[in-house]
């Protein structure tokens, strides 16, 4: 038995799959702040036996949550003379430029606890000034007066020579070994020493709080009889150990979300679609990335409390590039004082929650819009749903302000996050060089499906798809990953003018230092599968491209190819490309994965029943456009393969829904999801 368990903000999920193939899943209410016990009731409510479980396999908000809700443990740096500032100084480019009142991020260590040494490196790498060990004696003594409980080790140039972080940590954990220390090179051997100093405050501001919810966790399965093989979900889209998880934490900041993304890749190439947009709508956000051939998308260049007026935190870490706005079921909605209807960011939670929930929520939400219109039934929920006292809260906060009617309100309130989940699809797609026509949606989430067909015909997609227990396909994701891990070097080199030995010998090293970690977690070398990227720019530029290069050694005729590849990309993210501008590389990046035995997805057996028996109730549901409609209610239990469903329809399942509108249709494919034919041509 193979499962998969993903931490919500309401709900903790759980995929399951057996030895023949057979998914089964289940929801369990989250359980803050002792987020495992949580996943030990989802478990039990699964009706697995605990005992039959080889590969467990986790993703947790527990980071992201440490760092924006500002609850990691007090952190000092040690970092080179004349560079204590650099957190503070951060960078010049303001996103909000005519605010004169802006304000740079707060650093989360405070400047008493910033503390310089005497050593220097050249950018070759190359020892100017030796280190100071006595400076550093005298920073410990300071942090342990101080009480500090996790330490950031960050000094310039250490991602081409570590030696006196290597020296500096042997230092401190001969002298504190109980403290918690994070060296850069550790994290990132990324040039830019900022964003390099910030990843690396990070991964010790959370390393604690990490360490002990995994310890926790793994003493709670232990107990439970879970003694397979435990796994965390990274945010690059692979899968670590609990033990490497708890050194390098900050690789688990997305750890949720990104599952979902690299699961519709799978179910693409399952189904034969390269060109896939992910689509996730949560309880308070929605997220999307897009999968172009097959490809997720990796980027380094991750914030997070990033907006339109805020420069947020770098984390220098490998993330798929996924955007996320605060819009989700519980987002509220409200009106600004210019009189606009809003939706987001802020959001009812799981506690009061919508209004639907009964439990206090006074504000309307989205969910609340779609109970009003009736694209969801109150029989549908887990509490008992008072849909007077709905309407009322969305009469009186919206439709009584504009005077207009409750269902024309309801349907403004959804309009409203429609648009604003559109700007966020158009920014991965449209606004990156991509044509939204040649790509498919994939749905999931509890709202993605409701969404999804609406979204999808503006934005020019022709197809839409609704995995299986859509509402818990990010965990179905974590079921499909394989072991993963990056390492990027900063190796500036003119393309024209490369020594190609040595750059060879770089790619090598990279290499070996993946298959020593993986048969360090015992992953044996012919399961271990390697992908080459180079991050290129023109000669003067500042910010690079991606370009997926070759796996073998280099050769003349590769730099050629490798240079046309870059003009193209470069095109395809700017609109222009200057062949005659001399080209460079500056980091190479090697993503290995060590491979692991993953469920083959059986196909269904139709009974031949009737769409007829999938008909539940015929109820009114309320357009855009077309207002009011009598509009066929389908259980999703019942569908099968090869059955179709003409809109105007919904489809209903545990905790999700698919609205069709009229023109449109959905058909079921041989494995159970719903392809919907959105009528764009």
């Amino acid at each position: 038995m193979r499962i998969a368990t993903d931490i919500g903000g309401t709900f903790t999920d759980l995929v399951y799959v057996n030895d023949k193939g057979e998914f089964g899943f289940a929801k369990a209410h989250t359980t803050p702040p002792h987020f495992e016990k949580g996943v030990i009731n989802v478990i039990d409510q699964s009706g697995i036996d605990p005992k039959s479980i080889e590969t467990f396999i986790h993703g947790s908000t527990v980071v992201i949550n440490a760092l924006t809700e500002r609850k990691g443990v007090k952190t000092g740096l040690i970092t080179t003379k004349g560079t204590r500032d650099l957190l503070e100084i951060a960078r010049g480019n303001r996103p909000d430029l005519y605010n004169f009142r802006y304000q740079k991020p707060t650093p989360f260590v405070e400047r008493y606890l910033r503390f310089e040494v005497e050593e220097r490196l050249n950018y070759k790498g190359e020892v100017m000034t030796s280190l100071n060990e006595e400076q550093i004696k005298e920073a410990l003594s300071f942090f342990k007066k101080e009480k500090v409980e996790a330490i950031a080790v960050s000094y310039l140039h250490s991602y081409v020579n570590p030696i006196h972080e290597q020296k500096t940590v042997e230092l401190i954990q001969q002298l504190w070994p109980e403290v918690a220390v994070t060296a850069s090179h550790e994290v990132t051997k990324e040039w830019r020493e900022y964003e390099r100093s910030s990843t690396t405050v990070f991964n010790s501001y959370v390393k604690p709080i990490a360490a002990s919810y995994i310890d926790n966790l793994s003493i709670k399965l232990h107990e439970h009889s879970v003694n397979g093989n435990n796994y965390i979900m990274q945010s690059n889209g692979g899968t670590t150990t609990f033990e490497q998880a708890k050194q390098t934490p900050i690789n688990m900041v997305e750890s949720g979300p990104v599952a979902g993304i690299y699961g519709s890749a799978v179910l693409g190439e399952i189904l034969g679609e390269e060109n896939i947009i992910a689509f996730d709508i949560g309880g308070t956000t929605a997220k999307c990335s897009l999968i172009s051939n097959g490809k997720v998308k990796i980027t380094t260049d991750y914030y997070i409390e990033k907006s339109e007026r805020t420069s947020g935190y770098p984390i220098k870490v490998p993330v798929v590039d996924i955007i996320e706005i605060g819009n989700g079921g519980g987002s509220i909605a409200w009106i600004d004082e210019s009189g606009s209807l809003k939706v987001g960011p802020q959001s009812a939670g799981s506690t009061p929650g919508p209004v639907a929930y009964g439990k206090g929520g006074t504000e309307p939400t989205t969910t609340d819009a779609n109970l009003v219109t009736g694209r969801l039934s109150k029989e549908n929920f887990d509490y008992e749903v008072d849909l007077e006292k709905v309407k009322a809260a969305v009469d009186e906060k919206i439709a009584k302000p504009y005077d207009t009617t409750e269902e024309e309100a309801a349907l403004g309130i959804i309009r409203i996050a429609n648009s604003n989940m559109l700007n966020a699809l158009k920014l991965i797609s449209v606004r990156k060089g991509y044509d939204p026509s040649e790509f498919s949606l994939v749905a999931f989430g509890g709202g993605g499906a409701m969404h999804a067909p609406a979204l999808a015909k503006e934005l020019g997609v022709k197809k839409v798809i609704v995995p299986v227990a859509s509402s818990v396909f990010s965990a179905w994701g974590m079921l499909m990953t394989d072991l993963r891990h990056d390492f990027i070097q900063t190796h500036i080199k003119r393309l024209k003018e490369v020594d190609l030995t040595s750059l060879n010998g770089e790619w090598e090293k990279l290499d070996s230092q993946a298959v020593s970690q993986f048969k360090e977690e015992g992953v044996e070398e012919n399961r271990i599968m390697f992908s080459h990227l180079a991050d290129m720019r023109y000669l003067g530029q500042e910010h690079t491209v991606k370009v997926p290069v070759p796996t073998g050694a280099w050769t003349r005729e590769t730099l050629t190819e490798i240079i046309e590849r870059f003009h193209h990309l470069h095109e395809q993210n700017y609109t222009f490309k200057l062949p005659d501008t001399p080209t460079e590389i500056v980091n190479l990046h090697v993503t290995a994965f060590g491979k692991v035995d993953k469920p083959v997805l059986q196909k269904l057996t139709a009974t031949g029943r009737s769409l007829d028996a999938a008909l539940k109730e015929k109820r009114n549901v309320y357009y855009e456009e077309e207002g009011w409609m009598e509009t066929g209610i389908y259980s999703r239990d019942f569908l099968e393969p090869g059955m179709k469903v003409e809109g105007p329809a919904i489809v209903e399942e545990r905790s999700s829904s698919t609205v069709l509108y009229p023109g449109q249709s959905l058909i079921v494919d041989d494995y159970g999801n719903l392809i919907v034919h959105t009528g764009v041509k």
